[in-house]
């Protein structure tokens, strides 16, 4: 009973789900929808889908809906925060590009049955730490090790550009926002290892590799995107325009809390944004305090591509609730949905198999009992990954059955 629920047994029989409210997190949705799915695979969607040999399940007054996809995340590197020998997210260094985050995830962790049971089936896991964290991979959450997890290993680097500015503790004589006076030094690491790595991935004839340099070719091939965690409007800037600068071709912005300032920018550029913390606090004092939530619709207002994300393992089972926010400050509920499936999916590059509900995709998909955005309804009740029919039993289900029965009796 301490452990956490074994992995799900391969899909061996075609199973039919029908009469659900059906979002297929492309915007569109079905009424009393049908969905068919074999080997793990989407075989049908629509309303009216009949075949022998598939089981039929019926849920009906229930609502289907994508797996959940949570990008930027240290879920399964991090047990409890507050504990430093249950972490395993960083390395020591500034620049440390050949680090490969999932060789650390840990699939026995007890935080992963608290967020998939809430909708959240896919991971990208990141390291951090330093300047150059190094590589993330795509990985589902349920399987006996990081071998079977991979969904897409080593999809990219990430990028902790330097704050600009801070705000000094309560005890210091300085008050309000100061400049940082090794601002200026990390960005000039940052343009020395981006020179060196365009360079390096430019050489025909290297007889003796240098491993932080190989780490970033794919970079310059456009194979691997490269995250950039920054959230001041000026540092997205210079972030951006420095990656560009030595030919990197797939940016994505991450944080982005000022974003909203500079939507002509990304939109030019073509750079797509990963807001993170959606509950949070205004940045300034002058900002609304409603701000956070309104983000993600100025955003997509502009025309940018959004998903969601945050920075904490164990809070990141909200995702679906800070699109609930998103919806109710702005964004249509539909364009919420997306912006935790199929926008994070084509951010991640990972959506023709995931992201959405369509003939030939992964049968990764949740059922709800009522609204998944909607933190008073929302109660998962069945959940596939790639067909399987996985356990969603965790460590707070059943503390809370153990007490319930304490006080019943």
């Amino acid at each position: 009973m301490a452990q956490v629920p074994s992995p799900a047994k391969s899909q061996t029989k075609g199973i039919i789900l029908k009469g659900a409210l059906l979002h297929d997190g492309k915007g569109k949705v079905i009424k009393d929808g049908v969905i068919a799915f074999k080997d793990g695979v989407i075989t049908y969607v629509g309303t009216d889908f009949s075949d022998a040999s598939y089981e039929v399940i019926d849920t009906d007054g229930q609502e289907i809906y994508p797996g959940l996809i949570l990008p930027t995340s240290e879920l399964g590197l991090v047990e409890i925060e507050a504990v430093s020998a249950s972490n395993d997210n960083y390395e020591t260094g500034r620049i440390n590009p050949e680090v490969r985050s999932v060789i650390a995830f840990n699939t026995d962790s007890h935080v992963i049955p608290t967020v998939r049971s809430n909708g959240i089936l896919v991971e990208q896991v990141m390291p951090k730490g330093g300047i150059f964290s190094g590589r993330s991979s795509i990985v589902q959450l349920d399987a006996w090790n990081w071998e079977d997890a991979i969904v897409q290993e080593n999809d990219g680097q990430h990028l902790h550009w330097p704050n600009k500015y801070y705000a000094p503790g309560w005890t210091s004589p300085e008050k309000g926002l100061q400049i940082s006076k090794t601002y200026q030094k990390y960005v000039k690491v940052i343009e020395h290892t981006l020179m060196d790595a365009e360079a390096y991935s430019k050489a025909t004839d290297i007889k003796l590799p240098d491993f932080p340099m190989e780490a970033m070719k794919e970079l310059f091939s456009g194979k691997e995107k490269l995250f950039i965690h920054v959230d001041e409007a000026k540092s997205i800037v210079s972030a951006v325009k420095m990656a560009q600068k030595y030919n990197i071709q797939n940016i994505v912005v991450v944080g982005g809390a000022d974003a909203w300032l500079i939507t002509d920018f990304l939109k030019e550029n073509n750079i797509p944004v990963l807001l993170t913390d959606v509950h949070s606090l205004p940045e300034r004092e002058q900002e609304a305090y409603d701000l956070p939530y309104k983000r993600a619709a100025l955003l997509q207002e502009a025309g940018i591509l959004v998903g969601l994300t945050h920075s904490s393992a164990s809070n990141s089972r909200n995702l679906p609730f800070y699109a609930g926010t998103a919806a109710a400050f702005g964004v249509e509920k539909e364009e919420a949905l997306k912006m935790i499936t199929s926008n994070t999916a084509k951010i991640l590059g990972i959506e023709e198999k995931y992201g959405s509900l369509e003939v030939g995709k992964s049968a990764t998909l949740v059922i709800s009992k009522g609204d998944l955005l909607d933190m008073r309804t929302s109660k998962v009740t069945i959940a596939f990954i790639d067909g399987r029919a996985i356990d969603l039993n965790n460590k707070h289900s059943m503390l809370y059955q153990k007490f319930k029965d304490k006080y019943e009796n």
